[in-house]
Protein backbone atom coordinates (compact mmCIF):
# COMPACT_ATOMS: atom_id res chain seq x y z
CA UNK A 1 0.00 0.00 0.00
CA UNK A 2 1.37 3.40 -0.64
CA UNK A 3 2.10 5.87 1.86
CA UNK A 4 0.22 9.45 1.79
CA UNK A 5 2.98 12.16 3.40
CA UNK A 6 2.27 15.84 3.74
CA UNK A 7 5.63 17.98 3.92
CA UNK A 8 5.32 21.59 4.99
CA UNK A 9 7.44 23.94 6.65
CA UNK A 10 5.66 25.93 9.75
CA UNK A 11 6.21 28.41 11.81
CA UNK A 12 6.24 27.47 15.54
CA UNK A 13 3.05 29.13 16.19
CA UNK A 14 1.34 26.50 14.11
CA UNK A 15 1.20 28.80 10.32
CA UNK A 16 2.22 26.82 7.25
CA UNK A 17 0.80 29.50 4.90
CA UNK A 18 4.46 30.49 3.80
CA UNK A 19 5.53 34.15 3.89
CA UNK A 20 8.55 34.79 2.32
CA UNK A 21 9.59 37.04 5.38
CA UNK A 22 9.62 33.99 7.79
CA UNK A 23 10.62 31.40 5.70
CA UNK A 24 13.40 32.16 3.52
CA UNK A 25 16.05 33.75 5.78
CA UNK A 26 16.29 29.97 7.11
CA UNK A 27 16.46 27.89 3.85
CA UNK A 28 19.82 26.00 3.38
CA UNK A 29 21.67 23.26 2.55
CA UNK A 30 20.05 21.07 5.18
CA UNK A 31 16.66 22.04 4.52
CA UNK A 32 17.05 21.86 0.88
CA UNK A 33 18.31 18.03 1.64
CA UNK A 34 15.48 17.08 3.47
CA UNK A 35 13.47 18.33 1.13
CA UNK A 36 14.38 16.51 -1.54
CA UNK A 37 14.54 13.31 0.74
CA UNK A 38 10.97 14.16 1.01
CA UNK A 39 10.20 14.55 -3.05
CA UNK A 40 12.26 11.35 -3.24
CA UNK A 41 9.75 8.83 -1.17
CA UNK A 42 7.35 9.40 -3.59
CA UNK A 43 6.20 8.49 -7.53
CA UNK A 44 2.95 11.03 -7.28
CA UNK A 45 2.16 14.25 -6.19
CA UNK A 46 -1.08 14.99 -5.07
CA UNK A 47 -1.46 19.02 -4.73
CA UNK A 48 -4.19 22.03 -3.74
CA UNK A 49 -5.06 23.78 -7.01
CA UNK A 50 -3.45 26.95 -5.09
CA UNK A 51 -0.13 25.31 -4.57
CA UNK A 52 -0.14 23.77 -8.10
CA UNK A 53 -0.71 27.36 -10.08
CA UNK A 54 2.20 28.43 -7.89
CA UNK A 55 4.35 25.73 -8.85
CA UNK A 56 2.93 25.48 -12.83
CA UNK A 57 4.33 29.67 -12.57
CA UNK A 58 7.70 29.32 -11.26
CA UNK A 59 9.43 25.67 -12.37
CA UNK A 60 8.89 24.98 -15.74
CA UNK A 61 11.08 28.10 -16.34
CA UNK A 62 12.90 26.79 -14.09
CA UNK A 63 14.03 23.92 -15.79
CA UNK A 64 13.64 25.74 -19.17
CA UNK A 65 16.42 28.39 -18.09
CA UNK A 66 19.01 25.48 -16.54
CA UNK A 67 20.29 27.14 -13.50
CA UNK A 68 21.25 25.71 -10.02
CA UNK A 69 17.72 24.43 -9.78
CA UNK A 70 17.14 22.76 -12.95
CA UNK A 71 17.61 19.31 -12.63
CA UNK A 72 14.58 19.33 -9.42
CA UNK A 73 12.58 20.99 -11.57
CA UNK A 74 12.87 18.30 -14.00
CA UNK A 75 11.98 16.20 -11.40
CA UNK A 76 8.86 17.82 -10.64
CA UNK A 77 7.80 18.29 -14.47
CA UNK A 78 8.49 14.37 -14.97
CA UNK A 79 6.63 13.23 -11.70
CA UNK A 80 2.87 12.54 -12.25
CA UNK A 81 1.11 15.60 -10.65
CA UNK A 82 -2.77 14.97 -9.29
CA UNK A 83 -4.59 18.52 -8.80
CA UNK A 84 -7.67 19.17 -6.42
CA UNK A 85 -10.02 21.42 -7.82
CA UNK A 86 -13.08 21.67 -9.67
CA UNK A 87 -12.35 23.86 -12.48
CA UNK A 88 -10.31 23.30 -15.71
CA UNK A 89 -6.17 23.21 -15.36
CA UNK A 90 -4.91 26.39 -17.38
CA UNK A 91 -1.85 25.40 -17.20
CA UNK A 92 -0.17 22.85 -19.78
CA UNK A 93 2.71 21.33 -17.49
CA UNK A 94 3.20 17.65 -18.28
CA UNK A 95 2.19 15.19 -16.27
CA UNK A 96 -0.73 16.86 -14.52
CA UNK A 97 -4.71 15.58 -14.13
CA UNK A 98 -7.30 16.89 -12.11
CA UNK A 99 -8.38 14.55 -9.43
CA UNK A 100 -11.00 12.05 -10.33
CA UNK A 101 -14.22 12.45 -8.11
CA UNK A 102 -14.18 12.96 -4.42
CA UNK A 103 -10.96 13.34 -2.63
CA UNK A 104 -11.52 10.78 0.23
CA UNK A 105 -12.09 8.38 -2.35
CA UNK A 106 -9.69 8.53 -5.08
CA UNK A 107 -7.06 8.95 -2.01
CA UNK A 108 -8.11 5.51 -0.50
CA UNK A 109 -8.48 4.54 -4.43
CA UNK A 110 -4.23 5.42 -5.14
CA UNK A 111 -3.30 4.56 -1.89
CA UNK A 112 -4.06 0.54 -2.93
CA UNK A 113 -2.71 0.93 -6.20
CA UNK A 114 0.52 -1.80 -5.72
CA UNK A 115 2.27 0.09 -8.71
CA UNK A 116 2.34 3.35 -6.23
CA UNK A 117 5.19 3.59 -4.04
CA UNK A 118 3.79 6.96 -2.72
CA UNK A 119 1.78 10.31 -2.55
CA UNK A 120 3.68 13.43 -1.62
CA UNK A 121 1.13 16.37 -0.73
CA UNK A 122 3.55 19.36 -0.61
CA UNK A 123 2.08 22.48 0.98
CA UNK A 124 -1.43 22.22 -0.04
CA UNK A 125 -3.09 23.09 3.54
CA UNK A 126 -6.92 22.10 3.04
CA UNK A 127 -5.68 19.15 1.29
CA UNK A 128 -3.97 17.68 3.97
CA UNK A 129 -6.50 18.76 6.43
CA UNK A 130 -9.01 17.03 4.87
CA UNK A 131 -6.92 13.65 4.68
CA UNK A 132 -6.34 14.17 8.08
CA UNK A 133 -9.68 14.34 9.31
CA UNK A 134 -10.30 11.07 7.33
CA UNK A 135 -7.50 9.19 9.09
CA UNK A 136 -5.89 8.85 5.54
CA UNK A 137 -1.97 10.63 6.20
CA UNK A 138 0.63 8.59 6.87
CA UNK A 139 3.48 10.73 7.84
CA UNK A 140 3.25 14.25 8.43
CA UNK A 141 6.86 16.08 7.51
CA UNK A 142 7.30 19.27 9.20
CA UNK A 143 10.16 21.67 8.97
CA UNK A 144 9.26 24.15 11.85
CA UNK A 145 11.15 27.45 11.63
CA UNK A 146 12.24 28.86 14.86
CA UNK A 147 9.92 32.13 14.19
CA UNK A 148 6.27 33.33 15.59
CA UNK A 149 4.35 34.07 12.10
CA UNK A 150 1.25 35.69 14.33
CA UNK A 151 -0.57 35.59 10.98
CA UNK A 152 -1.72 33.12 8.27
CA UNK A 153 -3.96 29.71 8.11
CA UNK A 154 -2.81 27.41 10.22
CA UNK A 155 -1.91 23.80 9.95
CA UNK A 156 -4.40 22.65 12.52
CA UNK A 157 -8.18 23.30 12.32
CA UNK A 158 -11.00 23.69 15.12
CA UNK A 159 -12.11 19.86 15.67
CA UNK A 160 -14.24 18.24 17.92
CA UNK A 161 -11.24 15.73 18.57
CA UNK A 162 -7.02 16.18 19.00
CA UNK A 163 -4.79 14.19 16.47
CA UNK A 164 -2.29 12.22 18.22
CA UNK A 165 0.53 11.77 17.02
CA UNK A 166 4.15 10.20 17.48
CA UNK A 167 7.38 11.20 16.81
CA UNK A 168 9.22 8.73 13.85
CA UNK A 169 12.28 11.27 13.33
CA UNK A 170 13.82 14.82 14.58
CA UNK A 171 16.75 16.60 13.49
CA UNK A 172 17.82 19.95 14.50
CA UNK A 173 19.36 21.98 11.96
CA UNK A 174 22.35 25.30 12.54
CA UNK A 175 19.64 27.41 11.45
CA UNK A 176 17.85 26.30 14.35
CA UNK A 177 14.88 25.14 12.03
CA UNK A 178 13.40 21.63 13.31
CA UNK A 179 12.95 18.67 11.07
CA UNK A 180 10.05 16.55 12.27
CA UNK A 181 8.42 13.63 11.08
CA UNK A 182 5.09 12.38 12.55
CA UNK A 183 3.07 9.48 11.97
CA UNK A 184 -0.41 8.93 13.42
CA UNK A 185 -0.92 7.27 17.04
CA UNK A 186 -3.36 6.14 19.29
CA UNK A 187 -4.25 8.20 22.15
CA UNK A 188 -1.98 6.99 25.29
CA UNK A 189 -3.56 5.79 28.63
CA UNK A 190 -5.53 8.42 30.38
CA UNK A 191 -3.55 9.28 33.96
CA UNK A 192 -5.85 10.12 36.46
CA UNK A 193 -5.33 12.85 38.87
CA UNK A 194 -5.48 10.74 41.72
CA UNK A 195 -2.49 8.73 39.92
CA UNK A 196 -0.05 12.37 39.46
CA UNK A 197 -1.22 14.49 42.36
CA UNK A 198 1.92 12.86 44.43
CA UNK A 199 3.93 13.43 41.84
CA UNK A 200 3.42 17.39 40.85
CA UNK A 201 5.61 19.82 43.52
CA UNK A 202 3.32 22.33 45.46
CA UNK A 203 2.96 25.68 43.89
CA UNK A 204 3.91 24.42 40.38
Amino acid sequence: MAKVISTLFISADGVAEIDPDWHFPYFDENMGRAVTEDYDTSDVLLIGRETYDSFAGAWPAREAGGGDDAGFAKQLGDVRKIVVSRQPLESSWRNSELIDGDLVTAVTALKADAGLKGILIPGSISVVQQLLAARLIDELRLLVHPVAARKGRKLFDEGDAPYHLKVLATEAFPTGVIRVIYAPAEAPGKVGYDDVKGQVPEGR
